[in-house]
């Protein structure tokens, strides 16, 4: 990851402190001119302002004023019925004599990305020369651009100071890749404003990314470091006074503390949906991850409280893993198992990944295979293949195996025109042997000479395996295998 194993740093008042009480009129740092707000909803809108003070806040979409009063603590929220997809607007906030007003504002679809470092690489990741005639076509001045700060915190936050930009080659050039090429198939498809808010931190953990409130609860293995907290805090806060560092081991893979940082202070920000591409800082726990992906997206949905969003995840790509056998495969698995949540969806990047490189060059086609599970399950594009083959059932058939799948697509091929690779067979005796495999219309058949009566096959199943079955949409199946034996791990996570 970008910065694995670095300690990160943070000012202890990031760490430590919530949002002073304010005395003027002040919105939510996610509200600011060149903004996207979601379309055709009650869109929340919140800030500050004097105690007990009444707040009129009046969009000129329509020229009619809300009225809502702050509390004993100045913080006020109320929401705002947006209407289609237009603009641009202003937005006037007014507490007595204090004003204060949002500009060119445009309503539309708004997405959060987010995720480790995949997902932060910048256009600008690879050098000027590889996205080059991309980001000189980044011209799309209804496409907006909104970074989070890195910051990670033991509470929970109550704000966040971003900035939106709009999008042109400049601003293109210094965000989100996977995000850019997202957000720009979503505006060309659509026709409508599109706002991304990029909140990722390359080498973390999901655990970071959840709720104490989550993790307590279905997580003991992270109840001890979470109950260190206070304890941290206290001590942060003295080294502060003595102007010294704050202790080794505070780092953005801690649980909770992206969460109360990067995403909390989100919430309850309008959206229409999540991307998210992580997982390569949790391979060594797989098992784990099984429960731990499931409990995110969930955990998230319930902070947000405006029902399950979609939520499109990016499965890892190929890669050397050494640390210990198929840890690849079985996080991949586990995300597999990510898609019984409801309204999630997986891009499939077995194709595009570098054994020798943990960023894989190619992030456009992983915008873009996101942006066709939202055009076609978000946005009813009902016309686009939004997936690669999905193994279904197997047959056993004498001394051959054959593979259903669904999502094949206009037809199953090879992406290559070779012989399809990385399938391996076993039988009762659990020794897998590599195996022919051949397409017969809907379905794959596999054999081997060695095996006389097979059991089982697995595909892909290894750290850097970069098989070639794909749709003739070129979109590429993902590992699996159709066995449920123990695999062996180190841990035991």
């Amino acid at each position: 990851m970008l910065v694995c194993g670095l300690l990160i740093a943070v000012t202890a008042s990031s760490l430590l402190a919530e949002q002073p009480k304010a005395t003027t009129l002040n919105l939510a740092g996610i509200f600011a001119d060149d903004m996207v707000l979601q379309r055709e909803t009650d869109a929340a809108i919140w800030g500050n302002a004097s105690a007990d003070a009444q707040v009129s806040i009046t969009p000129s979409w329509n020229g009619n004023a809300t009225l809502t009063t702050a509390d004993s603590k100045g913080h006020w929220r109320t929401s705002l019925a947006t209407p289609e997809a237009g603009g641009p607007y202003t937005i006037e906030v007014k507490s007595g004599d204090q004003s204060r007003t949002l500009t060119n504002v445009l309503v539309g679809e708004v997405w959060i990305c987010s995720g480790q470092s995949n997902m932060q690489w910048k256009l600008r990741g690879f050098g000027p020369d590889e996205f080059k005639e991309d980001v000189a076509k980044a011209n799309y001045p209804n496409i907006r651009f909104c970074d989070v700060p890195q910051n990670l915190a033991f509470k929970e936050q109550q704000d966040v100071q971003t900035k939106w930009s709009v999008c042109n080659p400049t601003t293109a050039y210094n965000f989100s890749a996977v995000a850019y090429f997202f957000g720009s198939r979503l505006h060309q498809e659509l026709d409508i404003p599109i706002g991304l808010i990029s909140t990722n931190w390359g080498g973390s953990s999901a655990e970071a990314w959840t709720s104490e409130e989550t993790l307590q609860a279905e997580f003991p293995e992270f109840a001890e470091t979470l109950a260190s907290y206070p304890g941290l805090i206290e001590e942060i806060g003295e080294l502060q006074s003595r102007s010294q560092k704050k202790p080794k081991g505070i780092n953005h893979r801690l649980p909770s503390v992206l969460y109360n940082s990067m995403i909390k202070p989100l919430i309850p920000t309008a959206i229409g949906g999540v991307i998210w591409y992580q997982g390569e800082s949790n391979v060594e726990r797989p098992y784990q991850y099984r429960k731990l992906f499931p409990a995110m997206i969930h955990d998230w949905r319930t902070q947000w409280g405006i029902g399950d969003f979609p939520f499109y995840f990016v499965q890892i790509a190929p890669f050397s893993y050494k640390t210990s056998p198929y840890p690849a495969a079985l996080l991949r698995e586990a995300q597999a198992m990510a898609l019984s949540v409801p309204n999630t969806g997986m891009a499939v990047t077995m194709d595009i990944g570098n054994e020798t490189n943990i960023h894989p060059k190619p992030k456009k086609p992983v915008g873009e295979r996101l942006a066709r599970l939202a055009l076609r399950r978000t946005y009813g594009k009902s016309d686009l293949v939004d997936s690669g083959p999905e193994y279904q059932s197997m047959k056993v058939e004498g001394d051959k195996i054959r593979l259903s799948f669904d999502h094949v697509g206009s037809g199953l091929v090879s992406r290559d025109g070779e012989e399809l690779s990385h399938f391996a067979i076993a039988g009762e005796d659990q020794n897998f042997v590599p195996a022919k495999a051949t397409i017969d219309g809907d379905t794959v058949v596999v054999r081997s000479e060695q095996v006389d009566t097979p059991v089982t096959v697995r595909f892909g199943w290894g750290n850097a395996d970069a098989p070639n079955l794909s749709n003739q949409e070129g979109l590429p199946a993902s590992s699996f295998r159709t066995d449920d034996w123990p695999v062996p791990r180190q841990d035991g996570k």
